[in-house]
């Protein structure tokens, strides 16, 4: 039996945790995902992550639960998930010459001992310019109304860009595994055992 439990829907979150090869469950936290008033981004990843996994703390005893969000920032202000193919497309046209740090929040609960570790990652995408027949044939195709920014760097956002700069580029699909797998190990399950 897993003692390990991911607390997202996200299947792309699921992905990246099934490529280190541990079993796992997984379950949905229902939470209030609305910034406050003046909470910087960064306080909203951490504040975000370590709520997904405390709504199941109570569910999962003796278990490592792992919350992760992300918030994209551009112009110094947090931007979640477009609401519509329109903001979507607004959004991309922002981006596109400009840089946009992603901010992943991770949280890591061991209901055994009722401890926490909550950080984050970040990781920087510059676009390409780009035209606004490329951005409406891109939301046309991808369809990312799921994801923070606008774009899937797993499937055809990558197209989007010009480079990518940070240390881990799973933190901008939304699961950061090299801070992750430190993590587990700190709390006694090492990924390769």
């Amino acid at each position: 039996m897993s003692r390990l439990v991911l607390a997202s829907g996200s299947r792309f979150r699921r992905q990246l945790l099934d490529r280190l090869d541990i079993p796992y469950a997984w379950a949905s936290p229902d939470i209030d995902e609305t910034p406050r008033d003046g909470e910087s981004p960064q306080s909203l990843v951490h504040r975000l992550s370590l709520s997904k996994a405390e709504r199941l703390a109570a569910d999962w005893p003796d278990h490592l639960i792992i919350g992760s969000d992300q918030v994209a920032v551009f112009d110094d202000r947090p931007l979640g998930k477009p609401a519509d193919e329109a903001a979507a497309r607004q959004q991309l046209a922002a981006f596109s010459g400009h840089r946009v740090r992603f901010l992943t929040g991770l949280a890591l609960i061991d209901t055994r001992h009722g401890s926490h570790r909550v950080c984050h990652e970040s990781y920087d995408v510059v676009f390409r310019r780009l035209t606004s027949d490329e951005i409406a044939r891109y939301v046309e195709r991808e369809r990312p109304l799921d994801s923070a920014g606008s774009f899937r760097m797993e499937g055809l956002g990558i197209t989007l860009f010009e480079r990518l700069e940070g240390d881990d580029p799973n933190t901008l699909i939304g699961l950061p595994l090299i801070r992750l797998c430190a993590m587990l190990r700190d709390a006694g399950l090492d990924p390769l055992k």
